[in-house]
């Protein structure tokens, strides 16, 4: 076996190579950034209005509606540049690990410092770090389909070549392709852009477009309602000119404010700023997005199937017990440090003293691919954790991991596979006799056991020794595997037909603990609704002991994977809808799992961390891999990546999904509303023939300002308190409600009435029209201020403490646009520029009141729908279908019209 490079050789060739990586994409200039963001249809109908007025000669209003575009461009370009950071964070987070052997010893390093010259350790499910050649390699295959677009992975074999050209296809790795299966030694070649793969192309060229579902549906959207607006407004100027009487010029200025005011312009870029704080707010919880579309889906989410191991546990495996024939010891010490005794019923016991104890131990040692070693913050463990706790028991009981390897070297291998549930290894022992040892599942193990080891040598087997030791270790919650051996003849490599006839060297109980967060996260879910199931390879003893730990529903018994396997689909569908453990369970049985749980109706979120639970991954609606213990191929295939692998990330996950929706809904209960408001002003007074109690430029300032200052905001807004005691929302729930079009009525309604009672009240206390205008466009501002506190929370009502102190995004919006605002009203400049006059203290403060009366109003409204809202929906229910029928009139009767103009 080679011991690859120095540490020092490794760092030389590094500076001189570089580093292992591809370039990264170019990004779009400035000027194609800017450009991108006003390709929008509600953009056109703005600049369209610009260029008409720069030729009428109203020079303010053009600059006002082309700082409306400006500022909305700025908004997009910010969140262009948040979600690039976010998609770096993400790279960065879940970069690839390559495990390697430098100095003799077996190390996981991050990819990017593979160099030239190392030697590669490959298993199934890892991701290809570089290219190189195979110098050993064990039922090896390896899927290329990155590099050559065939599915079929492509069997390896190893080569004794040291060059390339003296290799064929069949002993060269290629980086970025996946081991399908087995495992293999590489003597890397190359790296970075060195490598096949990186002189086709490079992985980042490609920029990631964060356009969602929901992007998509609220551009149709906007598209519509710019259809809508326009039709509206070329009805109105039609009226003003030709009816109403005024100069077409001012007919069509007042038509261009009332569009400006009901477009709601900066509607999708706020909505996509909404969707990237949750990605920014989700990686700060350890929760990585991989694909954006999951965030909405994970509002929705209804059960979440996770693995136990190192997600509902701490993946801290520690050896308790150890049984040998006819005797079961106690093993002290937790986690990975080499400390703790040897008991017998209370009584210390010198593990130099039992045979029986030692050959196990030594068994177990060396039937292993882990590492153990010291860092500064405490022993680690590179390689399976089982494995690594093995590895701890032996050395408390005085081995030395290092001479037990060099005086029982490796012939071979068969690793392990969930196929045949064991890894088997032959050596070659200190006497010059080969000796095969096998560990794996009991049930396994034991079967192909005749004998087993006792003190005075090899015995008859007691099959229901063994049996019931297994059952009272699984039990009292221990992860049970079996160690076994056998004398055989050396020779060049083990086939899986030696693997019987085996000698019994024991059996080995490790308690991997719940973690306490998981605990706190499964209540958690209980109470929003959320099914927790639990899926594990352990067995059905220790699944259920775990299970009830974590406080997990348990009356119904857990489920071995043989009764999975015997269920059809239909029998399947009625037993995952009441069992919560799922034990002996194989990645197929994971996809089963999911099939079953989405034909019921539910949302399902999925775990895993190799390479076959990648079908449940992708078949999930959220899939998620683990990123420490992951492999590559099952990052790939899904959604979403933790981090730390604690199953609480994914419960705060779920959480933050329904904070990022709730805050989409009240961005857009927030905009419709106040935009409809600011436009039926317009129309109320074109339509009766009343003087504009604001006008164009006015309506320009208001629109500029709030759009900004206080719509933005609400993609700030923390989780409302309940937000986890609500049931799931269905998946198909639509944003545009029966509820929001209800809220946009009644709120575009009070806002006219407020303002024409403003402008009315104004003017009967003998204020000029200027200084009435004015109080008109501060009401209207305050108003949308009131309404912005009362959106804030969408179910529960917003007099609260909590409610009236905001949060630092609402308190910096309200502050910036109460300064705007206080310039807009008594700055002289501002006052020539907008037409606007002073307000004295008194008006001011009816003014206020005017917003206090809103929000009170709303809030009797939001206490109306609470008692009452069963009823309204029904009402709402009712009269869908004739509406829904008036619609299909209306498009019939267009349609007869278009054809009639031909």
């Amino acid at each position: 076996m080679p011991t690859g490079l120095s540490d020092e050789r490794a760092a030389d060739l590094l500076q001189k190579f570089g580093h292992n990586e591809l370039p990264a994409a170019a990004r779009k200039g400035l000027l194609a950034r800017a450009a991108a963001q006003i390709a929008n249809p509600l953009i056109y109908v703005l600049l369209c209005s610009a260029a008409i007025s720069a030729l009428l000669g109203h020079a303010v209003d053009t600059a006002i509606i082309l700082a409306v575009v400006s500022i909305n461009a700025a908004i997009g370009m910010v969140q262009e540049g948040r979600a690039e950071q976010a998609l770096a964070a993400i790279r960065n987070l879940i970069s690839a690990r390559a495990s390697v052997r430098r100095d003799g010893r077996r190390i996981i390093i991050p990819a990017s410092e593979v160099v030239p010259g190392d030697v590669l350790l490959l298993e199934a499910g890892d991701r290809v770090a570089a290219d190189g050649l195979l110098i050993r390699a064990r039922n090896m295959s390896i899927d290329e389909s990155i590099l050559t677009g065939e599915s079929v992975p492509v069997s390896k074999v190893s080569s004794s070549a040291h060059e390339d050209t003296f290799a064929g296809e069949e002993s060269l790795v290629f980086s970025g392709t996946l081991v399908a299966a087995g495992q293999g030694t590489v003597l890397v070649k190359a790296t970075g852009i060195g490598t096949r793969l990186g002189r086709i192309t490079t992985l980042l060229e490609r920029v990631e477009e964060l356009e969602t579902p929901l992007i998509r549906q609220m551009n149709v959207f906007a598209r519509r309602v710019t259809g809508v607006i326009l039709a509206v407004s070329s009805l109105a100027l039609t009226y003003a000119w030709l009816i109403g009487g005024y100069p077409l010029t001012e007919a069509f200025m007042i038509v261009v404010s009332m569009a400006v005011a009901g477009i709601p312009e900066a509607l999708p870029a706020v909505t996509t700023i909404t969707m990237a704080v949750g990605v920014q707010r989700m990686a700060k919880r350890h929760a990585i997005l991989r694909r954006l579309p999951a965030i909405e889906t994970l509002g929705c989410v209804s059960t979440i199937c996770s693995d136990k191991t190192g997600t509902l546990t701490k993946n801290e495996m520690t050896v308790s017990r150890l049984a040998t024939a006819g005797v079961c010891f106690q093993v002290g010490g937790v986690g990975y440090e080499p400390r703790g005794g040897f008991t017998l019923d209370g009584l210390d016991v010198d593990p130099d003293a039992d045979p029986t104890l030692l050959q196990l131990l030594r068994a177990a040692a060396l039937c292993n691919d882990a590492a153990l070693r010291e860092t500064d913050h405490g022993w680690v463990v590179d390689g399976d954790p089982l494995e690594g706790a093995l590895l701890v028991a032996a050395i408390k009981a005085g081995l030395s991991i290092d001479n037990l390897q060099r005086s029982t070297p490796r012939l071979d291998e068969i690793p392990f596979d969930t196929a045949h549930r064991y890894m088997a290894s032959l050596h070659r022992c200190p006497d010059g006799a080969a000796c095969l040892y096998v560990k794996g599942a009991p049930e396994r193990i034991l079967d192909m056991c005749s004998r087993q080891r006792t003190a005075d040598g090899p015995a008859a087997i007691d099959r229901a020794y063994w049996r019931k030791a297994v059952e009272q270790l699984a039990a009292t919650g221990f992860r049970v595997i079996a160690v076994a051996s056998k004398p055989t003849l050396e020779k060049g490599r083990l086939a899986f037909a030696d693997v019987d006839d085996l000698v019994v060297e024991g059996l080995i109980g490790l308690i991997d603990p719940p973690r306490e967060e998981a605990i706190a996260a499964i209540a958690q879910c209980r109470s929003a609704g959320i099914a927790v199931k639990m899926i594990t390879g352990d067995h059905v003893g220790t699944a259920a002991a775990i299970a009830r730990e974590l406080g997990l529903d348990v009356r119904q018994p857990a489920v071995a994977g043989e009764l999975i396997d015997a269920l059809d689909d239909d029998a399947l569908r009625r037993l995952v809808a009441e069992a919560n453990v799922f034990a002996r369970a194989t990645p197929e049985h994971k996809l089963r799992l999911v099939q079953a749980l989405q034909a019921r109706g539910d949302v399902v979120v999925m775990t895993g961390d190799g390479v076959n639970d990648a079908p449940a991954l992708k078949r999930a609606d959220v899939g998620v891999a683990m990123g420490r213990n992951g492999t590559e191929a099952a990052k790939e295939a899904a959604e979403m990546v933790l981090v730390d692998d604690n199953f609480a990330s994914i419960v705060a996950a779920v959480r933050e999904g329904r904070a990022v929706y709730d805050n989409l809904k009240k961005v857009i209960g927030w905009t419709m509303p106040t935009n409809g408001g600011e436009a039926m002003i317009i129309v109320l007074a074109l339509a009766f023939g009343l003087t504009l109690p604001i006008t164009p430029v006015q309506v320009l300032w208001i629109n500029t300002v709030t759009a900004v200052g206080l719509g933005l905001v609400l993609a700030f807004e923390p989780a409302e308190p309940d937000i986890m005691q609500r049931g799931p929302r269905a998946g198909n729930e639509q944003l545009l409600s029966g509820f929001l079009i209800w809220r946009v009525l009644l709120v575009s309604a009070l806002f006219a009435i407020g303002a024409f009672g403003v402008f009315e009240w104004a003017l009967h206390w003998g204020y000029g029209l200027d200084a009435a205008r004015t109080m008109v466009v501060n009401a209207i501002v305050i108003m949308e201020i009131a309404y912005l506190f009362s959106v804030r929370y969408l179910s529960s009502t917003s007099l609260t403490l909590r409610g009236a102190l905001g949060t630092p995004a609402v308190l910096l919006g309200v502050g910036c646009v109460s300064a705007l605002q206080v310039a807009f009203t008594y700055v002289p400049f501002m006052n020539e520029l907008f037409d606007t006059r002073p307000v004295p203290l008194g008006p001011g403060l009816a003014i206020l009141a005017v917003g206090v009366a809103l929000f009170f109003i709303l809030e009797l409204e939001k206490r109306v729908q609470r008692q009452y809202g069963d009823f309204i929906e029904r009402c709402l229910a009712m009269a869908e279908p004739p509406l829904r029928g008036w619609r299909r009139s209306i498009q019939r009767s267009a349609a007869r019209l278009r054809r009639r103009l031909g």
